[in-house]
């Protein structure tokens, strides 16, 4: 699929209730209609040093059905964009996670490890930029390669660019301590099997977020203008395709965004918001940077 190079513009937020598996997700932003540019210029947003804070938390094989039907994820959908065309690039895990941080699946299809070539991916981009980053793997006892379930090494995505981690990827047991202190400019988080929904289901993703995304949100940095992807790999064994993506951002923008995403379209914005420069199908695949602010 061709994929042009464009971004949506808040009037592609639609300002209606939409129904999510029974739950209504109130949407607060204007403008009913989307408006296209073929070339469009990422807003200055993000100052050279990395000052904007962007954490995404990796979750699993859930259906929006599934995810919005849970108590705490539908509740925290009425001030966040949420996504409601977002689909997975490909199967089973470990290419969508690799889609999502260096723009292309390097043709994987599996879950085993594989040492793909260093300094083609997102950490690598922001290290290049002396933009501090860190990755929080729960479960991770150790190290990145040999640590047993529940962590998940095929759910770490920076422990195959170059075949090792970097010493940005540190276990979950460092949250804690940072969170306090002030995030990196870009925090990645991958839950363990349970938490992340694909042993454990719906309901205990749902409770574990319910812990995690108040302190992300409250951590000393993320305001004034931090960013929350909360975004799932693919969704059910019968429903592969169809996955949430949910945005929260500081400043309260809000809605339903009907527009189809995917992983290179969350990668092309977090690249746009550092002002690097798009890797692989991200520099073809609309981000949504304008919805941001």
């Amino acid at each position: 699929m061709v994929r042009s190079r464009r971004m949506w513009s808040p009037a592609s937020v639609r300002p209606i209730a939409v129904a999510l598996a029974g739950v209504v997700v109130l949407a607060s932003c204007t403008g009913p209609s989307e408006t296209r540019t073929s070339a469009p210029t990422a807003p200055a947003i993000v100052s050279a040093d990395g000052s904007r804070h962007v954490v995404v938390i990796a979750m699993e094989n859930t259906t929006p059905q599934q995810a919005f039907g849970a108590p705490y994820l539908a509740s925290l959908s009425a001030s966040a964009l949420v996504f409601s065309s977002y689909h997975s690039v490909a199967h089973p895990s470990l290419p969508n996670y690799l889609a999502l941080t260096s723009g292309q699946t390097w043709s994987i299809r599996d879950d085993g490890h594989h040492v793909l070539a260093a300094g083609q991916d997102l950490g690598a981009q922001l290290t290049a930029a002396r933009i501090p980053w860190r990755a929080y793997m729960e479960g991770m006892t150790a190290g990145c390669l040999n640590s047993p379930a529940p962590y998940a090494v095929w759910h770490n995505p920076f422990a195959y660019y170059g075949g090792t981690c970097p010493p940005n990827v540190v276990s979950f047991a460092s949250l804690a301590t940072d969170l306090g202190t002030g995030l990196a400019p870009f925090t990645w988080i991958t839950p363990d099997l349970c938490h992340d929904g694909h042993d454990c289901g719906a309901t205990a993703a749902d409770a574990w977020l319910r812990t995690i995304v108040p302190q992300v949100t409250a951590s000393p940095g993320w305001q004034p203008n931090g960013v929350l992807i909360l975004v799932w790999d693919e969704g059910s064994a019968s429903r592969p395709d169809e996955a949430p993506l949910v945005v929260v951002t500081a400043r309260g923008r809000a809605g339903t965004v009907e527009t189809s995403a995917d992983a290179y379209s969350v990668l092309a914005t977090i690249e746009e918001l550092y002002g690097l420069t798009k890797l692989g199908s991200a520099s073809d695949a609309r981000s949504f940077t304008a919805l941001l602010d």
